[in-house]
C-alpha cells in the first residue's frame, strides 16, 4: 500500500489534532446557542446519544477509509471505488470544508477581534454598550473584511508549514492551553449565586421542549462538532502509521468533543443564569451576553480574556483541518508545491468568506432563500451538507468498500474482539443511514 509521505510524528499529535479539528466553533460557540434555544438539557442529552452512537462509529469509518487508502479525500474514495458513485465524496467534503471555512473564518474574525481588545481590557469598560460593541464591529464592512484576512492568513501559515511544523506543532500547544483556561473559567463561573441554576438548565432533561427541527439540529451539531461528513478526518487520518489504533483514537477524539462541550454548558450557563441574562440569545450570546456578565464580576478582565483567548485557539485548530483538506486535494492532484497552494486556497477562502463578512452590513438585505449569506451558508453545511456526507460514507464503508480492508483498518493497532467490529459495523451500516434519513425527513414534515 502506497504511504503518504508525510505522518504524524506521535500517536499524541494526531489524536490532538484530530480533537483541535472537532473542537471549534461547533462546541465552543455553537454549542452553547443551540442548548439555550433548543431545549437546554433535552438537547445535550440527544446530542451525546448522537455522538456516542452514530457520530462516533461515522469518525471510525472516516479514519478507517483514510488510513486505508493512505490517500487525502479525493484520491481516498476515488481509489478505493473507482468509477463508482461514492467516488465523489471526497469532492464533497472539500466542497464542503470550503464553504464552511468561508463562513467560520468570519467568526474567527469576530473572535481575534474581541481577543486582542480584551487583552488591553478594551472589550469590559464601564458603561460598556456590548451591544453595540458587537454591531460596531460586524457592520463595518472594513473591519469584518480586515479581520476575516488576517484569520485566513494566520491559517494559510500553518498548513503551508505542513503536517508536524504545522498542523501538529500547533495543536499540541493549543488544545492543552484550551482545557487549562476552560477548567479556570468553570471553577470562576460554578462560584456565582444563581449558578445551580444554570446547571440544571443545562443537565436536567425536559423531553417536552424536543420537536423533529430539534432533534435534526442535535444531529448536525453532532456531525458539526466532530468534524465528520467533509473527509476531514479522511484526510487526517491517511497521515497515521499502521500501529496506531483506530478506534481508541476515535474514542479519544469524540470523549474529548463531549468533554469540551460540556465544560462549555458548564462555563456558559451558570454565568447567564447567575446574572439573570437570557440562554436564548443565539449566536451573540458569547459576544453580547458573556462579556456582560464577566463586566459584574471581579476580574472579569482577565476571565473573559482567558475566555476569548480558548475560543480563539479552539477555532483555530478546527479551522486549520478545513484548510487542510484543500490543500491536500489539490497538492494530490497537482504535485505543486505544498506552500504554493495553502497560500492561494486562503486567497480563495478569503475572497469566497466577503459575501458572508458584509452580510450584517452591506449584504444584510441580500437574502437566498430568506436567509442571509452567511446563515443560508450554515444552514446548507450543518444541517445538508454534513448529514448528506455522513450518510454516504456509512454507505460506503458498510456496503461498498472491500470487508476484508475495513477489518484489517479496525483492528490494526487494537485487541478488540470480533464482537467489537461487528457492532460498530452494524451500527454503521442499519443505525447511522436510517437515523439520518428519519431525521431528515422528519424536520421536513415529510414523516
Amino acid at each position: 500500500m502506497e504511504k503518504q509521505t508525510e505522518q504524524w510524528s506521535t500517536k499524541l499529535g494526531f489524536i490532538l489534532s484530530s480533537a483541535g479539528a472537532a473542537v471549534g466553533l461547533g462546541a465552543i460557540w455553537k454549542f452553547p446557542y443551540m442548548t439555550g434555544m433548543n431545549g437546554g438539557g433535552a438537547f445535550f442529552f440527544i446530542f451525546i446519544f448522537f455522538t456516542v452512537l452514530i457520530g462516533l462509529p461515522l469518525l471510525i469509518a472516516e479514519f478507517v477509509v483514510g488510513r486505508g487508502a493512505q490517500k487525502e479525500a479525493v484520491s481516498a474514495f476515488q481509489k478505493l471505488a473507482p468509477k463508482s458513485i461514492f467516488s465523489f465524496i471526497g469532492k464533497w467534503g472539500v466542497v464542503g470544508a470550503f464553504i464552511l471555512m468561508s463562513f467560520y473564518s468570519v467568526v474567527g474574525g469576530w473572535v481575534l477581534i474581541y481577543s486582542l481588545l480584551s487583552i488591553p481590557g478594551m472589550v469590559i469598560k464601564d458603561g460598556a454598550d456590548y451591544t453595540g460593541l458587537f454591531g460596531m464591529i460586524t457592520e463595518n464592512p472594513l473591519i469584518t473584511v480586515a479581520a476575516l484576512a488576517v484569520f485566513v492568513f494566520i491559517n494559510s501559515f500553518v498548513i503551508s508549514n505542513g503536517i508536524k511544523n504545522g498542523i501538529e506543532k500547533y495543536s499540541k500547544i493549543l488544545m492543552p492551553l484550551l482545557f487549562i483556561f476552560f477548567i479556570i473559567i468553570v471553577i470562576r463561573a460554578l462560584t456565582f449565586e444563581g449558578a445551580m441554576e444554570g446547571v440544571r438548565f443545562f443537565l436536567q432533561p425536559d423531553f417536552s421542549q424536543l420537536n423533529g427541527e430539534n432533534i435534526l439540529y442535535a444531529l448536525g451539531q453532532a456531525f458539526f462538532s466532530l468534524a465528520v461528513g467533509i473527509s476531514v478526518m479522511v484526510t487526517y487520518s491517511s497521515y497515521l502509521s499502521k500501529d496506531v489504533s483506530l478506534t481508541k483514537s476515535a474514542a479519544s477524539v469524540s470523549i474529548m468533543n463531549i468533554m469540551v462541550s460540556l465544560l462549555a454548558g458548564l462555563a456558559v450557563f451558570p454565568i447567564v443564569f447567575s446574572f439573570g441574562l437570557e440562554p436564548t440569545e443565539g449566536p451573540k450570546l458569547l459576544f453580547i451576553v458573556l462579556p456582560e456578565a464577566f463586566s459584574q464580576m471581579p476580574f472579569g478582565e482577565v476571565f473573559l480574556c482567558l475566555f476569548l483567548l480558548l475560543f480563539l485557539f479552539a477555532i483555530l485548530t478546527s479551522s486549520f483541518s478545513m484548510l487542510e483538506i484543500i490543500t491536500s486535494a489539490v497538492h494530490e492532484k497537482t504535485k505543486a508545491n505544498r506552500k504554493t497552494i495553502a497560500w492561494i486556497a486562503g486567497l480563495i477562502v478569503f475572497i469566497a468568506g466577503i459575501p458572508a463578512a458584509l452580510s450584517s452590513n452591506l449584504l444584510a438585505d441580500f437574502h437566498i432563500f430568506g436567509k442571509t449569506v452567511f446563515d443560508a451558508s450554515d444552514f446548507l453545511v450543518s444541517n445538508i451538507m454534513l448529514p448528506g456526507g455522513c450518510l454516504l460514507i456509512a454507505l460506503f464503508v458498510g456496503f461498498k468498500m472491500d470487508r476484508k480492508l475495513v477489518e484489517q483498518e479496525f483492528h490494526a493497532g487494537s485487541h478488540w474482539r470480533n464482537g467489537m467490529f461487528q457492532t460498530w459495523y452494524q451500527l454503521l451500516r442499519w443505525l447511522a443511514p436510517i437515523t439520518i434519513v428519519v431525521v431528515f425527513l422528519y424536520s421536513l414534515g415529510v414523516i
